[in-house]
């Protein structure tokens, strides 16, 4: 059996339908409608089959569920070296956000000082979903114990007018907010981000439940 074969046995046409509103950059025919917890149950037996080597290799995937169980496989994957590898050669055919901020590798999540330069490269490509990867993996590892105030100018540092990217940055502020308020509020009442960015990331800072009452009235005046 395929893995095409095992996503039509899963798939959802209501779900499919919602997915082809949600990423209207990715062609509708690729879109298989297929929800999470299916994928990652198929990316665990997938990341134990002998196939899965040939799955990582083959590259551009024909589906978009296909490019999730590929992250979701990636995920699985124990050694840094070759996760961060793999994860390398698989983000230049990441093309829309839910592909991008699905999976958080294992690896990355005990080896910081290893992954460190590798988001500093990301970050500064000129590949959205890569930049949008590496300010995900910035956001996800590195802004609670191993938290460095030179880490918010590495986030501020990604440019680009794409939504996604620019909406990345304001997502990454807004929870920089809410756990190291005080070494990121200077960003936002000094104006260093994009007026865009600046708007939003207030706004997903008042919405977000991990931001105080106080910090919120205040950041209003900010906006």
């Amino acid at each position: 059996m395929t893995l095409y074969d095992r996503l039509t046995e899963v798939q959802d046409e209501e779900y499919r339908a919602f997915m082809v509103n949600l990423v209207p950059n990715v062609p509708p025919e690729t879109i298989v409608g297929v929800r999470t917890p299916a994928m990652r149950a198929i990316a665990k037996e997938l990341s134990k089959s002998p196939d899965r080597d040939a799955f990582l290799s083959t590259l551009p995937h024909p589906y978009y569920e296909e490019n999730l169980i590929h992250f979701f496989v990636l995920a699985e994957i124990k050694d840094f070296d070759e996760c961060v590898t793999r994860v390398e050669a698989f983000l230049p055919y990441v093309d829309c956000w839910p592909v991008s901020d699905q999976a958080t590798p294992k690896a990355f999540r005990k080896n910081h000082e290893k992954l460190l330069p590798y988001i500093e490269k990301w970050i500064v490509s000129e590949h959205v979903y890569t930049a949008r990867f590496g300010l995900r993996m910035l956001m996800n590892e590195f802004l609670d114990a191993d938290f460095k105030p030179e880490y918010l100018a590495l986030a501020a540092s990604a440019k680009g007018e794409d939504y996604y990217l620019k909406m990345m940055v304001a997502w990454y502020f807004a929870t920089a907010l809410a756990k190291q308020y005080d070494e990121t509020v200077p960003y936002i009442e000094q104006r260093r981000l994009d007026p865009w960015v600046h708007k939003k990331a207030i706004q997903k800072a008042i919405e977000s439940y991990r931001v105080t009452d106080a910090h919120k009235e205040y950041l209003k005046t900010l906006r």
